[in-house]
């Protein structure tokens, strides 16, 4: 999977956050701690979109803007991805699941449970 810089990762903060489609200009005035041209904004959000982490549709003359997908789909194959980099899983997955809190871990253990009933 493919990262996300600083102004890309805020850009889909703000989406991810949105419950509908947004246009740049829209996405733009969300920026609120940036002083960002239009131009800008509308070239990070088409490389979003050739990424894979946009869809966009048309709206007249402007496009919309949603995730492809939602950020905890995101998070978990960033997490994937994280644990194909090590040389033992099993070592990386033990660290991992010490270093999870006590309610973390147990939905780690429903899941689990759920996915073995199946």
């Amino acid at each position: 999977m493919k990262g996300l810089g600083e102004l890309e990762r805020s850009i889909m903060d703000i989406l991810w956050a949105e419950s509908s489609p947004l246009t740049a200009r829209e996405v733009g005035r969300l920026i609120a701690d940036r002083d960002l041209a239009p131009t800008t904004v509308m070239t990070v959000l088409d490389r979003l979109t050739r990424k894979g982490f946009l869809r966009r549709t048309r709206d007249g003359r402007a496009w919309r803007y949603e995730p492809a997908e939602s950020r905890d789909s995101y998070v978990a194959e960033l997490m994937l991805e994280a644990l194909g980099m090590t040389g033992d899983r099993s070592a990386a997955l033990t660290r991992f699941a010490q270093a999870v809190s006590g309610p973390e871990a147990e939905v780690l253990r429903r899941v689990l449970t759920e996915l073995e009933e199946e």
